[in-house]
């Protein structure tokens, strides 16, 4: 009997051991030498791929920035840094389970959100836009009227189109893409009228397009949202030692570096610039370091 009773309790401390290893994403890099960080293909000049299983733009930059910073924190002499692919759709639920441990993509911070996840420092403030054919004709929100409007999959953008003001009496038929690459494609082959998004992704879109200037961004921004990393809920620790490294890379200017890598100057594959200048939101943003939810930034 107390063989049966040693037994279980060293599978309850086992048990436990893997319990807190897997909650506390420090003590995880430590033990295993690795890390996971969520990639995303088509998210703009911040995060994209240029193909071949390679993965860049600002916040992915960023992101492996903040884990090299990680890397010399806990002493590691290695760190290996694997990069899984996330989607609009997965990119929580990837973080909540343990899958991926850090994700700096394109993910707004919400207060719905954040019941899920905890968000590092705001990096970015965005502003969801609608981009529209140059030749459409549609120059503003009441122009959609009777028109296919193109959105992401898992993504907020449409619903708070459908919130705003000036959408009021404006009926429109919503058609979803399974990622921002494929939302674009709507727009490009003409299934969609207009593609409503954050302006950065469209304006990254648009720049890697056959003919940029058949594209424009029309019409009042529809919301102002902030932009910033996710972590798991709870993990204090490893939340801190990312915002310390983000704090750090504004402090020394590497940030803004980095910013004006993605945003100014030509970015691969076809070498063109997004030409989007840091706003004054996002300079405010890095000017005192918060993770606001978005319903902070609602003007009242």
């Amino acid at each position: 009997m107390k063989k049966q009773v040693l037994a279980l309790a060293v599978i309850a401390l086992a048990a436990g051991g893997a319990f807190a290893q897997a909650n506390d994403t420090l003590a995880k890099i430590k033990a295993s030498g690795s890390v996971t960080m969520g990639v995303r293909d088509s998210s703009g000049a911040l995060a994209y791929t240029i193909g071949d299983g390679k993965y860049v733009g600002f916040h992915t930059e960023m992101a492996r920035k903040i884990l090299s910073d990680i890397q010399k924190q806990l002493g590691l002499p290695k760190l290996e840094v694997k990069e899984q692919l996330v989607t609009s759709q997965n990119r929580i639920p990837l973080v909540q389970n343990g899958t991926v441990d850090l994700e700096c993509g394109s993910t707004t911070n919400n207060t719905a959100r954040q019941k899920d996840v905890d968000f590092a420092d705001t990096t970015f403030v965005e502003e969801v836009r609608i981009a529209v054919k140059a030749d459409s004709g549609i120059t503003k929100i009441a122009d959609l009227n009777g028109k296919s409007v193109a959105t992401t999959t898992g993504t907020t953008s449409v619903q708070t189109l459908r919130k705003n003001e000036r959408a009021q009496g404006i009926d429109f038929k919503e058609v979803m893409g399974k990622d921002h690459a494929d939302s674009f494609l709507l727009l490009e082959s003409g299934r969609a009228d207009a593609f409503v998004m954050d302006g950065q992704i469209l304006a990254g879109n648009i720049s890697k397009s056959k003919n940029p200037a058949a594209f424009k961004i029309v019409g009042e921004p529809l919301s102002v949202e902030p932009i910033a990393c996710m972590v798991r809920k709870g993990d204090k620790a490893f939340l801190e030692a990312v915002n310390k490294s983000i704090e750090a890379q504004i402090k020394d200017g590497s940030l803004a570096k980095l910013y004006d890598k993605w945003f100014m100057q030509p970015i691969p594959p076809t070498n063109t610039k997004v030409g989007l200048p840091l706003s004054e939101a996002t300079k405010a943003a890095w000017a005192s370091p918060n993770n606001k939810p978005m319903e902070d930034y609602v003007k009242k």
